[in-house]
């Protein structure tokens, strides 16, 4: 009989003294448990006292955590967060320095636990800390632990930011501005700055104040890549925060011209070229964190371009008019003749329309929507100056054909700029989780009106393969944003190497891409074909769940949700062999390869588990109430529901590892494996198992019934003669 749901059987560790194995009532109040197990040491006072976990973060239990311990589990007798707290403070304000640094880093260890942290804080821990490290009398070891506990008890969210003293900040500033520092010590003294600006509008300016990103630059050139992630992460913070302060305290004029340096400075080649080289082309691989921060800062990058996207054109201002009338004068007149000025005024609307706009008489009326609005506008010029040859030859080259197979430049510009701006996603916030950066991007002063300049010639040539007339401009625009897409998908390091992808991709190969990919999506449809794929879709399902299965076998990695990204720890799961347990259990990093049985401590029972639910319906997603606005976490989550009401929940990595798991889940349970993944493997094997199978007939049309049955023989009398 299998013992009630409310009972635990535990192991419970003193030091010097045997384990007592003891079945814990979970209905019992902890206090009662802990008095319990130290009347078994003979210890008196057991409100001293605590129960934490003996592996793992070794966290403290309450009573709302309680419910999370499993049969099997090893626990430790230890003294209560409260009085741990008290003796810690004292110690770190004694006058012994070994003694001060076995605190600190004690002290640095137990931050991270929720329970501790509340405790420590209401002894003005915290304040305690800052001091310390405002006294500036802590070096090496001694100050590196401070400040990660410092770090580790702000992360609770207990505190808020803003009671950071200017002092603090400056200290803090003085780490990182200092030409050696240890490294620690750097590494925590960025992330302390990170979240001030991060969490505090208040902070941001005094940080602002003490931290530009050229001082900054200096820690991208080092060999350490985390020592480059948190610069370029403080980079990144300091640009998120500045535009929304611009917004809001428009008549700052010292944050106005903050905010203005910082634009140019991520403009400049210094920062561009360092990251280049130093990061991207450094000689160590890129880990994901720093392919996050290199998209957040791509993200930003390409978001300054927003206001400009977002800004229409007003038709009666003369210098926004200037532009277009440059437009014209560069791929007409060649140089600006002012006595021919006037004579040809009257030829505008004939230049304007050779130009391709849609409002021959008014063109700047092409530019009011937004977007691209005025952006789409900088692009021609840029183009028109910096490219004036290429610039000239499309125009010249489009105003020479026949009427309907002119390719409008004008609209066909603007109409890429939206393209662009909806492919890069302009001016949306960066996605918690993503590593989509392009390496290329980070090769040009001006990669943006570079790619323009690219793809404005794609859209010529691609024009010019499909004989297009202007009532083929959707449909030329379709192919060109399908060659875009897919030659970003290759990720070219270079300019150069884009022009050469796209160079492969011409409108004959697209059409050929599509023929292939339409040839394994849609099969042949006469009955027969339909039938022989109705009989192998069992076979090819099984054959797929075998595989999900299989993939759950050897297990994934996952990670925490945390209030930092990079201090989140990770968790293992794994089914086991028989497909009748999960197996789990936290790790302190990321794992190579498989992690095995013996270190994942907790399980649950594949019979025990009701059900299995994904995005908002998940436990996490409600509970998160910020993870509900982050579309992409939303989209990775899942839960699994088990006896009695409790949940494991995850958030996949990436969509692959959610649609396994989610598929394998569902196998488990003997329910259909509905996953996008799951979909595309089954239509790509059914195809390829046609294929081989009807291998013989190809060039044999296959016919819609089966051949007539000939009419029986008038006589059975027959034989044949083998001699």
């Amino acid at each position: 009989m299998p013992p009630p749901a409310d009972i635990v059987k535990v192991a419970i560790e003193w030091p010097g003294a045997n384990a007592q194995l003891i079945e814990m009532d979970q209905k019992r109040p902890l206090s009662s448990i802990i008095r319990e197990v130290c009347d078994g040491w003979s210890l008196s006072g057991s409100e001293q006292f605590a129960l934490r976990y003996a592996d793992g973060p070794q966290l403290y239990i309450t009573e709302q955590s309680r419910a999370e311990i499993k049969n099997g589990t090893i626990l430790r007798l230890a003294i209560s967060p409260a009085r741990a707290a008290r003796q810690l403070l004292e110690r770190i304000q004694s006058h012994g320095i070994d003694a001060r640094l076995e605190a600190l880093k004690e002290l640095a260890k137990l931050s991270a636990d929720p329970t501790f942290a509340a405790e420590f804080i209401n002894m003005e821990g915290i304040g305690t800390l800052a001091r310390l490290v405002e006294s500036g009398t802590h070096f090496g070891e001694m100050l590196a632990f401070t400040l990660t506990a410092f770090l580790e008890l702000m992360d609770h969210g207990i505190v808020s930011w803003d009671l950071i003293s200017l002092s603090f900040i400056k200290q803090i500033a003085g780490y990182v501005n200092q030409p050696m520092v240890d490294v620690s010590i750097l590494q925590r003294s960025l992330a302390i700055l990170e979240s001030m600006v991060l969490n505090s509008h208040s902070l941001y300016h005094r940080v602002a104040q003490e931290i530009t990103v050229g001082q900054l630059i200096g820690h991208l050139q080092v060999s350490n890549q985390e020592i480059q992630t948190y610069a370029i992460a403080l980079i990144n913070a300091l640009f998120l925060k500045a535009p929304e302060d611009r917004r809001q305290e428009e008549h700052t004029n010292p944050l106005e011209q903050h905010l203005t340096e910082m634009a140019s400075t991520l403009a400049q080649k210094h920062l561009r070229s360092i990251i280049l080289n130093h990061v991207i082309r450094g000689n160590r691989p890129i880990k994901a964190e720093m392919a996050h921060q290199l998209y957040v800062l791509q993200v930003l990058t390409f978001n300054l371009l927003e206001e400009r996207m977002m800004t229409k054109m007003d038709p009666n201002d003369q210098a926004q008019r200037d532009i277009i009338f440059e437009l014209r004068r560069i791929a007409f007149d060649g140089e600006n003749d002012p006595t021919g000025t006037e004579k040809r005024k009257a030829m505008y609307t004939k230049d304007y329309k050779m130009l391709g706009f849609t409002n021959h008489v008014n063109p700047a009326m092409d530019f009011t929507q937004t977007p691209p609005g005025m952006l789409a506008l900088d692009n021609m010029l840029y183009l028109a100056k910096v490219h004036q040859d290429t610039y000239i030859r499309i125009v010249l080259e489009n105003s020479s054909r026949e009427d309907k197979h002119e390719c409008p430049f004008g609209r066909c510009a603007i109409e890429l700029t939206r393209m662009l701006c909806e492919i890069l996603q302009v001016g949306e916030l960066p996605n918690e989780g993503c590593n989509d950066y392009h390496p290329m991007f980070f090769t040009h002063d001006r990669a943006w009106e570079e790619f323009f300049c690219v793809c404005i010639q794609l859209l010529n040539k691609t024009w010019k393969e499909m004989r297009a007339t202007a009532e083929d401009f959707n449909k030329v625009m379709q192919v060109v944003r399908e060659q875009i897409t897919r030659a970003l998908a290759m990720k070219p390091s270079s300019l150069d190497q884009l022009k050469n992808k796209l160079r492969g991709l011409n409108y004959s190969e697209i059409l050929r891409l599509r023929q292939s990919e339409r040839m394994s999506q849609d099969d042949f449809q006469s009955p027969p074909i339909i039938e022989l794929r109705e009989r192998i879709q069992p076979e090819i399902l099984e054959l797929i769940k075998q595989q999900r299965l299989n993939r759950l076998c050897e297990g994934s990695c996952f990670r925490k949700l945390g209030n930092r990204r990079r201090q989140e720890k990770f968790w293992f799961c794994r089914l086991s062999l028989n497909h009748k347990v999960l197996h789990y259990g936290d790790l302190d990093e990321s794992p190579q390869g498989e992690v095995p049985f013996e270190l994942l401590s907790d399980k649950i029972p594949v019979s025990d588990i009701k059900s299995v639910v994904t995005g908002k319906d998940c436990p996490h997603m409600k509970e998160k109430s910020a993870l509900k606005q982050n579309k992409e976490v939303l989209e990775l989550a899942f839960s699994v529901l088990y006896d009695p009401d409790e949940t494991l929940n995850f958030v996949a990595p990436n969509k692959y590892e959610y649609c396994i798991w989610t598929d394998g889940l569902c196998a488990l349970l003997g329910r259909e494996m509905g996953s996008d993944l799951t979909r595309s493997d089954l239509d790509t094997l059914i195809s390829m198992e046609m294929k081989l199978r009807l291998l013989d007939l190809e060039n044999i049309t296959i016919p819609e019934a089966p051949p007539p049955v000939p009419k029986e023989p008038s006589s059975y009398n027959f034989t044949y003669n083998y001699s």
